[in-house]
């Protein structure tokens, strides 16, 4: 069974630090491109970051350039994202996919449960 779960959210003032995980089970995260996406109350899903399959590659919405770095361990099945000078516009619900580009992968099935990251000010 193919799952994604995501850990490492919290509660943290502004200007504190995240480190968000995902780990993949039920498939091989080195199989693609995958990215992390947000959604806080009341808005849609929006793309945050994505790696490509070898690592060396990244992008990241302008919201958050300079701000978080998103990388990939191939040899644990987990992909990361360093959140630093966090703001309260960043408080959601933190989710990973397989990406294509800054969209989710045609082929995603569904998504984990993600994280909760809340940004106070």
């Amino acid at each position: 069974q193919v799952q994604l779960v995501e850990s490492g959210g919290g509660w943290v003032q502004s200007g504190g630090s995240l480190r968000l995980s995902c780990a993949a089970s039920g498939f091989r995260l080195d199989y693609y491109a995958i990215g992390w996406f947000r959604q806080a109350p009341g808005k849609e899903r929006e793309f945050v970051a994505a790696i490509d399959l070898s690592g060396r590659n990244t992008v990241y919405s302008d919201s958050v350039k300079g701000r978080f770095t998103i990388s990939r361990d191939n040899r644990r099945n987990t992909l990361l994202l360093q959140m630093n000078t966090l703001k309260p516009e960043d408080t959601a619900v933190y989710y990973c996919a397989p990406t294509s580009g800054r969209a989710v992968h045609s082929g995603f099935g569904s998504w984990g449960q993600g994280t909760q990251v809340t940004v106070s000010s």
